[in-house]
């Protein structure tokens, strides 16, 4: 008994280093900041270690802890879907692969775009970053955000074309085409 206890908390363990910076940053592109992201993480760790058992055999399970992070993450922001916040840091974020490219021009775009996403209603943002920034597909989005691929379709291409219409971006792209 002890030793199933041990194996499923060293599978648990594996997992969450694993995925914890994946985790991390799709948590930060949905609240905006970071130690709210932290704390979507961490909670979103516990109510899956809590259930690991069904979730260590899933056939996905990194897809069944996104969906428990966009639905914790729905329910703290239900009250107050307007006051989404502005991202403010994410120096602190763990990057998967570094660039070579000019860091201090892809800081700049970076913080550009977050400032960009922040300003999207709730069900765009979290469809713009599901789909677009951690490259899910639209059945895998629409699976982790508990809605109809149709929506999840009409959700980003509205928030892309929010995104589209912003002078900030823009002029993003407008110098990245003068490069």
């Amino acid at each position: 008994m002890r030793d199933g206890k041990q194996a499923r908390d060293a599978e648990f363990q594996q997992f969450m280093t694993g995925h914890w910076p994946r985790l991390m940053r799709t948590a930060f592109l949905l609240t905006g900041e970071r130690y709210a992201a932290e704390d979507l993480a961490q909670s979103t760790l516990e109510r899956v270690y809590a259930a690991w058992r069904r979730v260590g055999v899933a056939d996905d399970p990194e897809a069944y802890v996104r969906r428990v992070m966009i639905n914790l993450h729905a329910r703290r922001h239900r009250r107050k879907l307007k006051e989404f916040l502005a991202p403010r840091d994410d120096a602190d974020l763990v990057g998967e692969v570094a660039g070579t490219e000019d860091l201090m021009a892809r800081a700049d775009d970076r913080g550009a775009l977050l400032a960009a996403l922040a300003q999207l209603p709730p069900r765009q943002r979290e469809a713009v970053v599901l789909r677009y920034w951690t490259d899910l597909t639209e059945t895998q989005t629409a699976e982790a955000m508990g809605c109809s691929v149709g929506t999840v379709k009409s959700n980003a291409s509205k928030g892309i074309a929010k995104l589209r219409a912003l002078p900030a971006l823009n002029d993003v792209v407008a110098q990245r085409g003068r490069k």
